[in-house]
C-alpha cells in the first residue's frame, strides 16, 4: 500500500468511527458579528455565503429537515453511511447559549447522526458554551473548526475580518485544552500577500495544538468587496494559475507540522457565483495532481518542518 505524503482527513475519521462517515452541511440561519453591526457591516470582504452553502440548506428550513435531504441524497448510493451535522455557514456559535444547544441537539438526536463539526470564528467562543462542548466532546464526535483566514493582523484588517490573529491563536488553544479536536482555516492569496508570507502562515499554525488544517485558493465571488477592489485594483491580487498553486499547496504542506490532518487544498463555489480563478477542475482531479506534484518533487508534509 502506498503511504500518503500528506495526511488526510479519512484517516482522522478512521480512527473515531469503524463505518463510513459523511458529512451534512447544515445552514441554521445565523449570521455573524462582522455583519450585523456588533464589529461591523457587510462582513468580511470576500464573502458571499451562498458560495459555501449547499442546496438543500435553506436558510428557513429546519435542522432536521436539511439533514432529512442531505441525508436522502447520500444514503441512496450507501445505506449503511453514518453522518456528521456540520453546522457550515456564517457563525455557527453566534447565538444564546440555549438556542445553540438546542440546534445542536436537534441535529445529534437524528437518525445515523454520529457527531458534529461546528464551522466558527475564534472571537465567538464564550466560556459558557466551551463548557457545554467540553461535556458533549465525552460523549459525541465532536471538531470546532475557526476560520484564521491568514495570520497576518495587516491581512484580517485589510479584509475587514474584525478579529486579530492573537485571538485566533486564544480561540485555539483555550478549546485544544479542553480535549476538543480543533482545526483551521486558511486562504491561500489573499491581497498584499506574498508567497513568501503565504508560506510562513504554515509556521505559524504549526505552533498551534491544531487537529485538522483547511486550505483553500482565494476566489472572486460575485457581489462581493473584494470583486470591486480588483476590478478597481488588479494588481493588489494574484490569482494563480493551477500548477502555481499546486506548488505553492506542496510549498505550504512541507512546512506544516507533519501530525495536522491536511482536510483540503481546495474549494469549489458555485460557477453562477465564480468569477476567477475558474480552473475547470473536480476536486478529485485537484487532488490527483496534488499527489502527482508531490511524487514528482519527492517530498512529503513536514518535510521542511522545525
Amino acid at each position: 500500500m502506498q503511504i500518503k505524503p500528506y495526511k488526510e482527513f479519512g484517516e482522522l475519521l478512521t480512527k473515531h468511527f469503524p463505518h463510513k462517515v459523511q458529512k451534512v452541511s447544515i445552514n441554521a440561519g445565523f449570521t455573524c458579528p462582522n455583519r450585523d453591526g456588533s464589529k461591523a457591516v457587510g462582513g468580511c470582504t470576500y464573502c458571499n455565503n451562498q458560495s459555501f452553502s449547499p442546496g438543500y440548506g435553506g436558510k428557513q428550513r429546519s435542522v432536521s429537515d436539511q439533514l432529512k435531504d442531505g441525508i436522502a441524497f447520500f444514503s441512496y448510493k450507501y445505506p449503511e453511511m453514518k453522518y456528521l451535522a456540520y453546522f457550515q455557514s456564517y457563525t455557527n456559535t453566534y447565538d444564546s447559549t440555549d438556542k445553540l444547544i438546542e440546534l445542536y441537539e436537534e441535529a445529534l438526536a437524528y437518525p445515523n447522526v454520529v457527531g458534529l463539526i461546528i464551522g466558527t470564528r475564534p472571537d465567538c467562543m464564550p466560556d459558557e458554551l466551551l463548557n457545554y462542548f467540553e461535556e458533549l466532546n465525552k460523549r459525541t464526535f465532536l471538531m470546532i473548526e475557526y476560520g484564521l483566514e491568514s495570520t497576518l493582523d495587516s491581512t484580517l484588517e485589510f479584509i475587514n475580518r474584525g478579529h486579530s490573529h492573537a485571538e485566533s491563536v486564544e480561540a485555539i488553544k483555550k478549546t485544544a485544552a479542553r480535549g476538543i479536536s480543533t482545526g483551521a482555516h486558511l486562504i491561500l492569496g489573499l491581497p498584499h500577500e506574498s508567497k513568501e508570507q503565504i508560506l510562513a502562515h504554515a509556521d505559524e499554525i504549526s505552533k498551534l495544538p491544531l487537529t485538522t488544517v483547511k486550505l483553500h485558493q482565494l476566489q472572486l465571488i460575485r457581489g462581493t468587496v473584494m470583486a470591486k477592489q480588483h476590478r478597481e485594483h488588479p494588481e493588489w491580487f494574484n490569482l494563480f494559475k493551477v500548477e502555481d498553486y499546486i506548488d505553492l499547496c506542496i510549498g505550504f504542506a512541507e512546512r506544516l507540522n507533519p501530525d495536522f490532518v491536511i482536510e483540503r487544498f481546495v474549494s469549489q463555489s458555485p460557477k453562477q457565483l465564480l468569477i476567477a480563478p475558474d480552473w475547470g477542475l473536480k476536486n478529485f482531479e485537484f487532488t490527483a495532481m496534488v499527489l502527482k506534484r508531490f511524487a514528482d518533487r519527492n517530498t512529503w508534509q513536514g518535510k521542511l518542518y522545525k
